[in-house]
């Protein structure tokens, strides 16, 4: 492999390097200012875009072994890598694409599987990281709070019970 050709792609190699996933988009109809925009979007989950040449990528990802993406790879191309929440950056790009309706996903990798552009939405539309822990704690707190709830209400009928008969035998 030609050296330029090989700095290519390990410059590839390094943005793979940022996450566990990466997703590819078609930014072909955005504007510097758009791509600025999204960029700066990104960069709030620590994630970045990077635009790629599709057989650079190719080598890349064949390198890694991960997922043969090549029908995927036509077209302009840009990575999305970075950061430690895909769900949250799924989320940017579809609020991204549908405010713009120019770019359009093509595919991703989360781990070593790949994943299509439906797929993908799916993910943006999963709740957020946090919302699941509360979801989560609120489930180990509500069998808790209904045991209390059965152990008090024993108590209170015997005192409910007690009032009425008190009730009761005052007024005869």
């Amino acid at each position: 492999m030609r050296p330029e050709k090989e700095l290519l792609v390990s410059d590839v190699d390094g943005h793979l390097d940022k996450s566990d996933y990466v997703f590819l988009t078609n930014y072909e109809s955005i504007t510097v200012e758009e791509t600025e925009s999204l960029r700066e979007l990104l960069a709030a989950e620590s994630a970045e875009f990077h635009v790629v040449k599709n057989s650079i990528l190719n080598l890349a990802l064949r390198r890694r072994e991960k997922p043969d993406l090549k029908e995927h790879l036509s077209g302009p191309t840009a990575i999305i890598v970075g950061g430690e929440n895909p769900s949250g950056v799924a989320k940017v790009l579809k609020k991204f694409f549908e405010d713009k309706e120019k770019v359009e996903m093509k595919v991703g990798i989360l781990g070593d599987q790949a994943f299509s552009a439906e797929d993908l939405v799916k993910l943006a539309d999963l709740p957020g990281l946090e919302e699941l822990q509360a979801k989560f704690l609120s489930l180990l707190n509500t069998p808790a709070q209904r045991f209390v709830s059965v152990v008090n209400a024993v108590p209170q009928s015997v005192v409910n019970l007690l009032k009425a008969k008190a009730d009761q035998g005052g007024a005869n």
